[in-house]
């Protein structure tokens, strides 16, 4: 990455460091150690902030647009929805997991290339369109990986009580029925952002007279994983499928979500490449 990117090593830097604090915190439930961590986490937050907002101010036009800003925006909106969990509830170990990811996209965002960008002019009659499917996206891809997070962890917290494993750390886990209820809720809101983000680029496709991107590979597994969430939501509020069925399907659902955005450099319809 250019050196002027300097600001960016420094977030990963520090991101690091404030995940380590958690990690010891989840570990051997360091009280001192997590709020030293959350302090760096609120200190990552301002950075990354700031380098978000210096990416927008530098095409304010939003002419162009590229797979580096997308994947920030991801990291960016998980570490936010993070805090602002950490701050209203107490559910604990719910910030190292999902800044866990956070981290992650931020780091093998490194391998994108922040100049390789999405030409948005040759789409002028639907540029506002695109616009706002891209921060649907960016919102339902987050809202749903928390969702995930806490599906894993009932998977978890379940599998440990089945087979009565008993550990210190497991006391501090919230109760299967608000694990349950935690993810249930979150793909509700996830579920419907999704849903608008698809309608939005149809619309932007139609409004184009390009229906021939229909056909493309991102729009089909996209709406396949659309589907596949409102079988989730059928089995879990028509058949009323106990818990542990409802997180496995919801953690199949998010995988296709992630293998849906790894065809990105394969697709023509968001020309990542």
């Amino acid at each position: 990455m250019d050196t002027t990117y300097w600001l960016y090593d420094m977030i990963l830097y520090i991101y690091a460091l404030g995940l380590l604090f958690y990690f010891s915190d989840f570990v051997d439930a360091n009280r001192r150690a997590k709020r030293m961590g959350a302090g760096l986490l609120v200190f990552v937050w301002m950075l990354q902030t700031g380098f978000v907002l210096s990416r927008i101010w530098g095409h304010m036009d939003m002419s162009l647009f590229s797979r580096f800003e997308y994947w920030l925006g991801v990291s960016w909106l998980l570490l936010t929805a993070s805090l602002v969990i950490s701050r209203f509830f107490r559910i604990e170990f719910i910030v190292f997991l999902v800044n866990l990811i956070g981290f992650s996209v931020l780091a093998l965002n490194l391998f994108s290339n922040p100049n390789s960008e999405i030409p948005l002019e040759p789409w002028k009659l639907a540029q506002e369109l695109l616009i706002l499917h891209i921060s649907l996206v960016l919102c339902s891809f987050a809202v749903l990986a928390i969702a995930a997070v806490f599906s894993g962890m009932y998977l978890f917290l379940h599998s440990r009580l089945k087979s009565r494993k008993w550990s210190r750390s497991m006391a501090r886990l919230p109760s299967l029925d608000q694990l349950d209820r935690f993810s249930y809720r979150l793909v509700l809101i996830g579920v419907p952002l999704l849903a608008l983000s698809l309608s939005v680029a149809v619309s932007s496709v139609i409004v184009e007279d390009r229906l021939n991107y229909l056909l493309d590979w991102k729009v089909i597994t996209s709406f396949g994983a659309l589907i596949m969430y409102g079988f989730y939501l059928f089995k879990r509020v028509v058949q009323h499928k106990p818990g542990m069925e409802a997180a496995r399907w919801n953690l199949i659902c998010f995988a296709l979500l992630v293998l849906n955005t790894l065809i990105n450099p394969a697709s023509n319809f968001h020309r990542w490449s």
